[in-house]
Order: structure tokens, then C-alpha cells, then sequence
């Protein structure tokens, strides 16, 4: 079963690795205050879907593309045993039927300053919902 996963093409260093992959689906999304990118006018996300045998690969040229000059970020996928997140170079590789294990993914967010509602890759989270704007 393929990985299914989004990124944003912003958070990269260079783009040019999504020519590496199979991309399903794209969406452009207006920067709001809530995105806390104020040096971007856009979010442009890429669904992406992920064969299973470069998966692993995969996760860790992505963790050597993630752009660090504004911000963290981070890039997941998963598919119904295996769920990758990865920050810049660090990479998470996570049992989805063990929940424990997404705190230390979770906790090394927080460390870099992600806020906690962007951190919704445990099982535990419905899709977030972004706080109203003021």
C-alpha cells in the first residue's frame, strides 16, 4: 500500500525534488496570520503518494530539503502500518498501532517552535482545524 502524504512547496529548499514524485492532487491556499509564514503570499500543497520501497530513501532526502531560514517544518506520510515524519534532518519512523511512539515526533516539534495545533499526525488528533483568525 502506498504512503499518502502533503507538502508544501514553500517549506522546501529546492522544489525541484517533487519532480521526484508521484503528485496526486495540488492546492493553492492564501497565507493567513494563523499560517505564522508572514514572508510567504501562499501555501502551494502537494498531495503526494509514496511506493512503499522508497519510502525510507524518500523520507531522508526530504529531511535534507526542508527550507530552515524562516521556520521549522516538517513533511509527513503514511499509509495504514507506517507513518513517516520528518524534519529537517531528523526523520521519525512511526507504528501507527503504537500511539506512544508519535510524543517523541510531537515533543521534537514543539522543540523547533512548530505550533501544537500543526503538530496533528497522532492517531489520537482529528484533521486540524486552524484557529479562527482575529
Amino acid at each position: 500500500m502506498n504512503y499518502e502524504g502533503e507538502i508544501i512547496e514553500e517549506s522546501l529548499r529546492n522544489p525541484a525534488i517533487l519532480k521526484l514524485l508521484h503528485i496526486t492532487s495540488a492546492r493553492v491556499e492564501p497565507v493567513t496570520a494563523v499560517h505564522r509564514t508572514p514572508w510567504l503570499k501562499q501555501w502551494t500543497l502537494h498531495t503526494v503518494s509514496v511506493p512503499p520501497a522508497q519510502a525510507e530513501a524518500l523520507a531522508e532526502q526530504l529531511s535534507h530539503e526542508i527550507e530552515t531560514s524562516h521556520q521549522a517544518w516538517y513533511i509527513d506520510f503514511k499509509n495504514s502500518t507506517t507513518h513517516y515524519i520528518i524534519f529537517s534532518d531528523k526523520v521519525f519512523k512511526i507504528d501507527r498501532r503504537k500511539a506512544g511512539q508519535y510524543q517523541a515526533a510531537t515533543d521534537y516539534g514543539l522543540t523547533l517552535g512548530i505550533p501544537p495545533y500543526q503538530l496533528d499526525f497522532a492517531p489520537n488528533i482529528v484533521q486540524w482545524q486552524r484557529p479562527a483568525e482575529k
